[in-house]
């Protein structure tokens, strides 16, 4: 904390006061809109709310502060979410895994349908199946190979049980027939560090944790997890090209507000997000990170998510996962 000395010259205090606001940025209303990120620093959600806190504070006249509350494979921060007050000051940053937890999970302290209103769409990103150099794997036709002829010898990481990257390479796994030993860690990082060191052969992270491994000789890059190619990595295949033909995995992301938060509020925080989403510089940032950016009004945001439930309900059957 900076202190600063009495100035008794009162045209040279509102100098002062003056320099120190213009320091400290714009001078915004007291509002503070709190978005909150259920997983911890380095998660793809925590990433992306970071990447555009200070345009859209701009643009709601207000400070916007990211909050992480990991803990319970995201379900702490996201009851801290469901319970607080309607009004447009908290925030969540969700993704797929808020509606997979739901088929997965046999209890959860909150409903991810009744509790929670959409807010914005803010964009797209896939996941990347990755294999250690040590393993010898150079295709997914060459691990789905090794898998069959060695059953459960293969291990694959994942940011934990009920994590996106356990789901994707669950349902891997499961549309390939095969089986392979899953190895839970607390983050995604800590998956990939597994895969560097080659302690598990398999990784299917998301794109933020995997665009820095392009060219890593530790690592071998099989596949992309989108229904299409990835425009951060197009010469990467999919899935489904590399070997195993209607396997889709990938998640949206966007912000999602207490039930009853007020419509005109929502539809204000949507239209600055929409705004902000323009500006090339924050396009960039979050290019930079391997997500698709993009904007939807309300009620098309709306009508995405329930897509999804019924998507993420299948994606859970088909994986075969249960978390009790």
């Amino acid at each position: 904390m900076k202190f600063f000395p009495r100035v008794r010259n009162l045209q040279l205090g509102g100098a002062v006061a003056a320099l120190v606001m213009g320091l400290s940025g714009p001078a915004h209303a007291d509002r503070v809109i709190r978005i909150i990120v259920p997983y911890g620093p380095g998660a793809t959600q925590d990433a992306v709310a970071r990447t555009f806190t200070n345009e859209l504070g701009q643009a709601l006249d207000a400070t916007v502060v990211v909050e992480n509350r990991a803990g319970a494979g995201g379900s702490v921060g996201t009851t801290q979410v469901a319970r607080a007050a309607p009004d447009g000051n908290t925030l969540v940053m969700a993704a797929a895994s808020h509606y997979l937890a739901a088929h997965l999970y046999a209890k959860l302290p909150y409903d991810p349908v009744a509790d929670f209103a959409p807010v914005s769409y803010v964009g797209r990103t896939g996941y990347v199946v990755g294999v250690s150099a040590p393993s010898g794997i150079d295709s997914l036709q060459a691990l789905i190979a090794r898998a069959k002829a060695e059953p459960g010898k293969l291990n694959y990481a994942s940011a934990g049980n009920g994590s996106a990257s356990h789901l994707a390479t669950a349902l891997l796994a499961a549309q390939a027939g095969i089986t392979l030993q899953h190895i839970p860690t607390k983050s995604t990082g800590d998956a990939v560090t597994e895969l560097l060191a080659g302690r598990v052969e398999v990784v299917t992270g998301a794109s933020i944790g995997m665009l820095a491994y392009r060219n890593d000789t530790r690592v071998k890059l099989l596949a992309y997890s989108g229904e299409k190619r990835s425009q951060f990595l197009p010469d990467l295949p999919t899935v489904a090209e590399a070997g195993l033909p209607g396997y889709v995995f990938d998640s949206w992301l966007g912000l999602l507000a207490p039930a009853g938060t007020p419509a005109a509020e929502i539809e204000r925080i949507n239209a600055a997000v929409q705004k902000v989403l323009q500006d090339p510089v924050v396009q960039k940032r979050l290019s930079n990170l391997g997500v698709e950016a993009g904007s939807l009004p309300v009620a098309q945001f709306q009508a995405l998510l329930r897509q999804d439930w019924k998507k993420s309900a299948e994606v859970v059957k088909a994986a075969g996962a249960r978390i009790e």
